[in-house]
This record gives structure tokens, sequence and C-alpha cells, in this order.
């Protein structure tokens, strides 16, 4: 249902084909987060301390990822390239070599995360009660991060190359995984130990393995012919590791400095609003990962897309489908907003029943502010789609400075209040104005405007200097302003 020809991504209706790519990747992405509300469902039947343990270590987890999409997305955008370029020989090695970049970088990061995750978390302040359960949540999940980047860079390479239904087979055969092991880990089931809050991260690394080895059969030709890592492929190219570094790391900057941030807003949340602020901090953050998920989707086709149609020459294509899945994502993320602003109070039921009076109150306001900001939200990832297939990867960076640290942290300063001081990484914040952790809240949802809106003056500006056709030419394609669509 959802196969597109190779042929109709440089030359089909740009919006049919587009959601078409699409389609699987929303989908695999909810699949994907499901793994990670999995965690959240079972942990909140715990305790209000299991879903907050959790909730501290999330941040570091994102910043983590960072290290994930210098090769993930970095490897996707060039193959994207050479494949529209129909150099086939140079997308396999380019992927080959993609995937020994996301070895190499997440393990230089990993082994010393996993082995001074406990320094690490009280370093953010925890409290000493939550510290030693974080911890070992934080520290098993960092052990297994090189699989799951090595696989992520692969599932990316059949995403360049519009197989997007093989991404969504591999997300739904690990959350399978993480759906039996979950519950069984955590809870204890016949010989198998209750190990509480470290089970959940136990089920997360098992299902990671699964889909690593899923998608490695893949690309082997095993049950899939649409991107193949062939063994002429698998040789060690220097000139491909500097461009898939120079392209993706950007992007990994870009995805730090927003994680450092977060990092640091937690510590507020945890200063201003003790366990019950952070466990709302929590179901937010679940809740938005899950509502972007569309979102992320349409960029992941764009990026491929765009990618495509500047290695083939098409630049005015290439402007459209930006324009077109911006558009797309602006419209059905109002629709969105709506739903969960009307319906905050269940959805915080549904994930954390046990939590607080205190702590439901502020989860479903929390739910609220961010509601109101989706559509920027949203909007704001295929925006960046643009950027990324060009490879001006530093917009995406420059653009989250901005949004993080100009405005998000400055306002969600004002939470602490005036008597205390806030520290996290041995960075010390000047006292707050005492506003309170919903400062913290209307801090997100004001900086995901302000940036879209910043992001879309500055996208208009970039087309008029001719960005589009600068990136054809350098990915080889060729082509002009005027190439049809």
């Amino acid at each position: 249902m959802f196969d597109v020809d190779g042929d109709a991504i440089t030359d089909g209706p740009v919006g049919r084909v587009l959601l078409l790519l699409a389609a699987p990747l929303v989908a695999q992405n909810l699949v994907y987060v499901a793994n990670a509300l999995v965690d959240t469902f079972w942990l909140g039947r715990v305790s209000e301390d299991a879903v907050a343990a959790v909730g501290l270590s999330l941040p570091v987890q994102s910043l983590l990822g960072a290290v994930v999409v210098v090769a993930a997305v970095g490897t996707q955008i060039l193959v994207a390239q050479r494949a529209g370029g129909d150099d086939e020989a140079g997308a396999r090695r380019v992927a080959f070599n993609g995937a020994l970049v996301a070895l190499a970088v997440t393990a230089a990061v990993a082994v010393p995360v996993a082995a001074f995750a406990e320094e690490l978390v009280r370093f953010l302040g925890a409290d000493p009660a939550l510290a030693g359960t974080t911890a070992a949540y934080l520290a098993i999940v960092a052990a297994v991060l090189p699989v799951g980047a090595v696989g992520e860079t692969v599932e990316n390479c059949f995403t360049a190359r519009g197989d997007t239904r093989a991404v969504l087979h591999v997300s739904v055969a690990s959350v399978l995984v993480n759906l039996v092991a979950a519950p069984t880990l955590i809870f204890g089931v016949g010989p198998v130990p209750a190990f509480g809050v470290a089970g959940a991260a136990l089920a997360t690394a098992l299902s990671g393995v699964a889909g690593l080895l899923h998608v490695l059969a893949y690309a082997a030709g095993i049950g899939r012919d649409t991107f193949r890592l062939t063994r002429d492929a698998l040789v060690v190219d220097a000139g491909d590791l500097r461009e898939v570094v120079a392209v993706g790391l950007p992007l990994g900057g870009q995805r730090g400095v927003s994680e450092l941030v977060r990092v640091l807003v937690v510590g507020l949340v945890a200063v201003a609003g003790g366990a019950a602020g952070v466990a709302a901090y929590t179901v937010g953050a679940r809740v938005a990962t899950l509502a972007i998920v569309p979102a992320l989707g349409v960029q992941q086709a764009a990026q491929s897309m765009i990618g495509q149609n500047l290695g083939a020459g098409a630049p005015r294509r290439a402007r459209r489908t930006t324009l077109v899945g911006t558009g797309t994502v602006v419209v059905g993320f109002l629709a969105l907003g709506a739903v969960q602003f009307l319906f905050a109070g269940a959805i915080a039921d549904l994930l954390a029943p046990d939590l607080t009076p205190t702590g439901r109150s502020l989860s479903v306001l929390y739910l609220r502010v961010l509601a109101v900001s989706y559509p920027a939200l949203g909007g704001t990832y295929t925006l960046l789609a643009g950027f990324n297939g060009a490879s001006r990867t530093r917009t995406s960076l420059v653009a989250d400075l901005i949004k993080y640290w100009a405005i998000r942290f400055p306002i969600a300063v004002a939470a602490v209040p005036a008597t205390a001081t806030f520290g996290a990484f041995g960075l010390a914040v000047a006292p707050g104005l005492g506003w309170g952790v919903e400062a913290v809240f209307w801090a997100v949802t004001v900086s995901n405007v302000a940036g879209f809106l910043g992001l879309g003056a500055y996208f208009a500006f970039a087309t008029r200097r001719g960005m589009f056709p600068t990136a054809a030419e350098r990915a080889g394609g060729g082509g002009t302003a005027e190439d049809d669509d």
C-alpha cells in the first residue's frame, strides 16, 4: 500500500509521494515512542518516585542521542543525495562508513557515562533517594547505546532510499520484545526476579538488540532487496567518513545544545516543583515525544525526498517539498493540540494513575500549555528538513542555540525561588524570581513559537538567495532555479 517507486520521488506528485513515504515513518515512530511509553506505563503503577527516577534520566538519554544523530542523519542525507544521482555504489559505501562512525562516536561517549552514571546523576542535583535508582537505569541504557546507533544508521539508509516500510517492520519487532520484557523484568514473573526501574532499562536494551539484528538481516538481503550492503561496499573510505561527520556534526550539535538545556531545565523543575514537578514534567515530555511523531515522520521523509531531488537536479521540487510538508504538519498539529488541551486530565490519568493530587494538577497544566505550541513545534521540524536535505545542517544548530539558550532557559530560570541557587553539572545559576514551576512550562511553549517564526523568516530569506539551486550543484545534480516540478 505504501510502496513508492524510486522515480516517483523525483517525478511524482509532491504531496502524495511525501505522505506515502511519511506514513510508515509516522507509524514507525509511533511504535518507537510506544516503546518508551511502556516504561512510564508500568513504572507509573509502581510509584511516583519510579516515574520521577526515569524522568531525571530522560534529558541525559536525549543528550546521548545527540551523538547518535551525527552518523544516523548525516548518513541518511548523503545516501539520499547519491541515490538521487544514481550513484548506488557510493550510497552503499557511505552507509557502511556511516555505521562505523556511529559505532565509534557512541562508544566513546557511552562507556564513561555508564561507568560514572551515579556521579552524573548527582551533578544534576537529584534527590539522594532517587539518585541510585536513576543511575542504575541510566547505566544500562548508556551501555547499549552503540547497538542502537548502528541500527538507526542502517535504518536511515532504507529511509533515504525510499523504503520506509523497512524501518516500520524493524520497530514493530523491537516494541513487541519490549512489551513482553518490560513487565516481566520490572515486576518479576516466575523464576525471573523483579528488577524494578532497572528492569525497564534491561527491557529497552533487549528491544534495541532485536532491532539491530532485524535491520542487519534486511541489509544482507534477507527479506528485503531495496537497499543492500554488498561486499564491495565494506571499504573504509576516509572521504566518506569525513563527509558523514561534516554533515552530521552540526545536527549532533543541534541536538546537544537543546538537550543540555533540557538537562538544566529538569534541575530547575526539581528545585521549583519537587518530585511532583518532575513527575509532571516527565508526563508532559513523554506525551510531547508522542505528539511530534507525525512531524518527525514527515521530516524524515522530506529530507530523503529533498536530498534525492537535489541529487537529480530539481531544486524547485526540493523547495516545494519543504513547503508542502510544513503546511500539512501545521494544520494537522492544530487539531492535535486541541485534542490534548481538551483531554489533558484523561491523558495524565492514563499514563500515571498513581500521581499525587499536586502531581496530577501540574501534569494537566503542562499538557495544556504544551498543546498551545504544537503547530509551531511541528512546523519547525519540516522547515529544518529543507535546510538539512540541502546539507545546510549548521542552520539547525544556530536555530536551536537561539531557541533554547536565548529564549527557553532564561525564562525557565525565573521558576527558581529567589532564595535558592540552582546548580547542575557544576554550573551555577543565579537565584530566580520565584515564579514557580509553571514558568518552566511556559518557557517551553514561548520558545517553540518564537523558534518557528524566526526559522520561517530565515527560510524565506535563504530560498530567495538560491539555497536549493546551490545545493543541487554541490550534490552533483546541477539544475537551476527554473527547473520544473
